[in-house]
């Protein structure tokens, strides 16, 4: 097949002083940071729908999107050179994982039979094309929002015939993951919510969801599939609530239906923002629960209330998640996923590769700078003075489950009045981590 992207060569890292837009400045993959390369601390991986099937219409426009090698057809053979395209692109980027949705990469058919078939035909090039280049799924996924009779929900939906279909292909998606040598698997409630609780058994719809999840699990196990299952969390859009809709959420229906032990989850920025909540928030409540697994890496414009899957470009940002994620202990079976697409006006297809070596820049740079941050100590060990008073004495037996109420009581009563507080120097140590930026 003539190649897509004939005038661009495996973009390699030059250096900061680099000039070259086809070039990486921060990210060198052989670097050694805290003690690994920088390829394995990342693990970047490129998302099939943004980058592959992303036409950049919006509401009030169709596509933009120049693709020379997408003749706009459903067929079998479109799909088939799209993964060729595809593969060509990831191998100059040079990234070693990618995403997909089943109906990413193959067209849906007029039955869940026919459906198959296309998959299967498809999943062939793919396989081909893992062999000649070693690059494999971070994560499938099963698209439960788009057709129509998806529209009251998939696993959530109050027609048991969409459950079961929503099942079978879950179970084909999981398959072809397993087939493909994925790392993990996700479960993302597109449409799992609710617009009005006026038509909603809430209860009996969160049973069912994890009803459907832990024949997830069964069914895992039984085809031996090794990879990590995550939940993603997401709030508003499209329903008015979503059952998954930020990582508090998501933990406590784990932990009320007994699914925790069989699931990490996959955080995206852009979804923290629209929940409420900073990314480094969100990383936080799922790793201090042992549930951290995987990131997708994006941001959302704040004058704008919608998922805009944007690039990261904010080394702040970037600084911060990378931060904590190597505060716990950094990724396993995840990585850095850029679920994130092109604006609109950038429209050609070199466009795809400013948008990722920006991306993959930012991150390396976060890493570093949270790397440098954690050698140098000193936010670590103001955190570890500010909590000091809970390490020995009074603080310490309170931990130890020695203390009660009547106990305190008399302790401070006593006493008279509680230790003056420490303060908290948050301008102090933003302007540390500025020092580093």
């Amino acid at each position: 097949m003539k190649a897509a992207f004939p005038k661009i060569g495996k973009i390699q890292y030059e250096g900061p002083n680099s000039r070259n837009p086809l070039a990486f400045k921060h990210y060198n993959p052989d670097e050694i940071v805290e003690g690994k390369p920088m390829r394995e601390h990342l693990r970047f991986s490129v998302v099939y729908w943004h980058t592959f099937r992303n036409p950049l219409a919006d509401p009030f426009g169709v596509g933009t999107a120049i693709r020379p090698w997408d003749d706009g057809s459903n067929s079998i053979a479109n799909a088939q050179r799209r993964v060729r395209v595809a593969f060509e692109f990831m191998e100059k980027l040079g990234v070693p994982f990618y995403a997909f949705h089943d109906r990413d990469i193959a067209p849906e058919g007029r039955t869940l039979r026919e459906t198959n078939k296309n998959l299967d035909a498809v999943v062939k090039v793919i396989k081909e094309e893992q062999e000649r280049t070693g690059i494999k799924p971070l994560w499938g996924t099963a698209s439960l929002f788009t057709h129509p009779r998806y529209a009251m929900g998939a696993a959530t939906s109050p027609n048991a015939e969409v459950f079961a279909f929503a099942a079978a292909q879950v179970k084909k998606a999981i398959e072809i993951t397993h087939e493909l040598g994925g790392a993990g698997y996700v479960f993302w409630g597109g449409r799992e919510g609710y617009s009005t609780l006026w038509n909603t058994d809430m209860k009996r719809e969160l049973d069912h969801l994890a009803l459907f999840l832990h024949m997830a699990v069964e069914f895992k196990k039984e085809i031996g599939f090794k990879g990590q299952f995550y939940i993603e969390p997401k709030p508003k859009e499209p329903t008015k609530h979503q059952y998954d809709s930020d990582a508090a959420a998501c933990l406590n229906f784990l932990r009320q239906y007994d699914l925790l032990p069989h699931f990490k989850l996959n955080i995206e920025t852009n979804h923290a923002t629209l929940a409420g909540h900073e990314m480094m928030h969100e990383l936080e409540v799922a790793g201090s629960a042992g549930a951290l697994g995987s990131i997708d890496a994006n941001t959302g414009d704040p004058l704008l209330g919608w998922d805009t899957d944007q690039f990261p470009t904010n080394i702040y940002l970037t600084t911060q998640i990378m931060y904590t994620i190597l505060k716990y202990g950094g990724f396993t079976t995840g990585g850095v996923n850029f679920d994130a697409k092109v604006r609109r006006e950038s429209f050609e297809p070199i466009d795809l590769f400013y948008a990722h070596i920006g991306g993959m820049d930012a991150f390396a740079r976060g890493l570093k700078i949270a790397a440098a941050l954690r050698k140098d100590g000193r936010l670590a060990e103001f955190v570890k003075q500010r909590y000091s008073s809970w390490d020995s004495g009074l603080g310490a037996e309170i931990e130890a489950g020695k203390m009660n109420f009547r106990k305190l009581e008399a302790i401070m009563l006593k006493k008279g009045e509680a230790a003056p507080n420490m303060s908290g120097r948050q301008e102090l140590l933003e302007n540390i981590i500025n020092e580093f930026i």
